[in-house]
């Protein structure tokens, strides 16, 4: 997660009245690898969950104050296994957006096989308004997109639930 954000996405998140989803289905974002948080992991850092002001961030202010107003918020990560060095630490550090409010779930791709899903991924909010975001074939933001299309809006909805619905608490699930 992103220890700073564009005030355009915390703008967009503040339009949700109830529900505020996000499917991730890649296995790697750009990252530094030789500084910042991902280096540090890899070096061996892991967040002390006991020491939140070490890992409290401007995203979980904004996930818990939106959390606050009453939206759930869900977010459901497709990976494959064994799972990448990047799902490894994220795996690691995602304690923190439970601990803010969210509710995360992981489903192995090799159980997405039979869903209809979109090309991208994506948040959406109240089940109407949808954020692409877009990424470069090496995993850098290539800027997000939003539409109302209903179509397209009822298309992410139902992807959506139905990982969900397949996809494994965080609590439970085991990282191969």
């Amino acid at each position: 997660m992103p220890s700073t954000m564009p005030r355009e996405f915390a703008d967009f998140l503040a339009g949700a009245t109830h529900s505020a989803v996000h499917l991730e289905m890649r296995d790697a974002y750009a990252v530094d690898y030789e500084t910042g948080p991902f280096a540090d992991w890899r070096a061996g850092h892991r967040h002390d969950p006991a020491d939140v002001a070490s890992w409290w961030r401007p995203w979980l202010d904004l996930v818990q104050e939106t959390v606050a107003r009453g939206v759930v918020i869900r977010r459901a990560r497709i990976v494959s296994e064994p799972v990448s060095e990047y799902t490894r630490y994220l795996y690691d550090g995602t304690f923190t957006n439970v601990a803010a409010g969210e509710a995360v779930r992981w489903l192995p791709r090799r159980k997405a096989s039979t869903l209809a899903l979109p090309g991208n991924d994506y948040w959406q909010l109240d089940g109407k308004i949808v954020r692409w975001n877009h990424f470069t074939g090496e995993g850098q933001s290539a800027g997000g997109e939003i539409t109302e299309d209903p179509a397209t809006a009822k298309l992410c909805a139902e992807a959506f639930e139905a990982v969900w619905d397949r996809a494994i608490p965080h609590d439970q699930y085991e990282i191969h």
